[in-house]
């Protein structure tokens, strides 16, 4: 009797041990996560006010569409996949029931990393996904290696989103330049058409020059031609008065 009190009095204590461990961890691994959540980070949520726009737990991507896979990593303390659905799924769901706890997100373009904690099993869900799509989905209890586990996701959405970033940047400069070749072309259209206007006008002017000199030739020629006749009339004025003069002095006494 006394081996069986002893017996249950040490399965006790040691029952209270591994929650008293369990707790600790959970409490470690809550107050550790936030000082090293990423510099978007001011609260629990990893992704602070930009969470209603990109957060796991708020943009949707439980009711994606996802392909199936298993990610499960149950050689590090975990409860394994959920069935042969795997843990995209399992973690699908629990984001739709509200179960987990978004800890830390990165996004790199449309790839991005996040680390989810469920605490009443104290396990730890890393996803790698694109856009609002699961890739892969790493399930563990041990939190140094969840913390491993999302140190590389993070690494590899860089290393992912490298080509899409310098893809977005050729097509913003391509879109720059356009912009700066269409105003190039509208000013010289604006230019040309000024000189277009310039040549028309210095046309007219050179006719309309023409013309003057043209006029003030024929006017000259009008004045001299006035100017002789005029002589020929005062010279044969002169001769006519000469001769009525002259017929008065002749005239018989």
């Amino acid at each position: 009797m006394k081996s069986n009190n002893k017996w249950r009095y040490g399965v006790v204590l040691w029952a209270s041990a591994v929650v008293c461990t369990a707790a600790c961890a959970g409490t470690t691994a809550l107050a550790a996560a936030p000082a090293a959540q990423d510099s978007s980070s001011a609260s629990g949520n990893a992704l602070g006010d930009a969470s209603a726009r990109r957060g796991l737990l708020t943009n949707g991507a439980a009711d994606e569409p996802q392909a199936p896979g298993n990610g499960s990593d149950a050689s590090n303390g975990s409860n394994g996949s959920n069935g042969s659905n795997g843990s995209i799924t399992e973690l699908q769901q629990m984001i739709r029931d509200g179960k987990v706890i978004e800890m830390r997100t990165t996004y790199n373009g449309s790839y991005g990393a996040s680390m989810l904690f469920y605490p009443d099993q104290m396990t730890y869900y890393i996803a790698l996904f694109q856009q609002k799509k699961f890739w892969r989905v790493i399930k563990t209890q041990t939190d140094t290696r969840a913390e491993a586990v999302y140190a590389e996701f993070a690494k590899n959405t860089a290393q992912l989103a490298d080509s899409e970033i310098r893809r977005e940047k050729l097509q913003a400069e391509n879109a720059f330049a356009d912009r700066l070749i269409a105003l190039q072309q509208n000013r010289a259209n604006r230019l040309q058409a000024d000189v277009d206007v310039a040549r028309a006008q210095q046309s007219q002017v050179v006719d309309r020059q023409a013309q003057q000199q043209a006029a003030i030739a024929t006017l000259r020629a009008q004045q001299d031609a006035a100017q002789a006749e005029l002589r020929a009339l005062q010279t044969k004025v002169q001769d006519l008065q000469r001769q009525a003069d002259g017929d008065l002095t002749l005239a018989p006494q």
